[in-house]
């Protein structure tokens, strides 16, 4: 189990902000993804990242190989702050909290 702290990019709607995302990892780490999403009192406002701190990014499921590194994780998931232009929750973020699996990964 790993915290890392990360800031919003300068530039970015994230500017200054601070984040700090939770990793976890199974026995079967690097050929499983870890469990990654945000912790803390500061979750981003953003279209992919639920109010709860789960994330809705393919390399953290589906698209995850063992070549990925934290380092990797950490820089998509910067990049995906980076890009986003208006701060605002996914559309079925009410109901994905109430209904969700506390493991992001088991959440589909």
């Amino acid at each position: 189990r790993w915290i890392v702290d990360m800031e919003g990019a300068p530039g970015t709607l994230y500017e200054g902000e601070k984040f700090q995302l939770l990793f976890k990892f199974s026995s079967r780490y690097p050929f499983d993804s870890p469990q990654v999403m945000f912790t803390g009192d500061n979750i981003p406002v953003h279209p992919h990242v639920y109010s709860n701190g789960h994330i809705c990014l393919s390399i953290l499921t589906e698209d995850w190989s063992p070549a990925l590194s934290v380092q990797s994780v950490c820089l998509s998931i910067i990049s995906m702050l980076s890009s986003c232009k208006e701060k605002r929750r996914p559309p079925d973020n009410s109901f994905y909290v109430r209904t969700c699996n506390k493991n992001p990964k088991k959440t589909k």
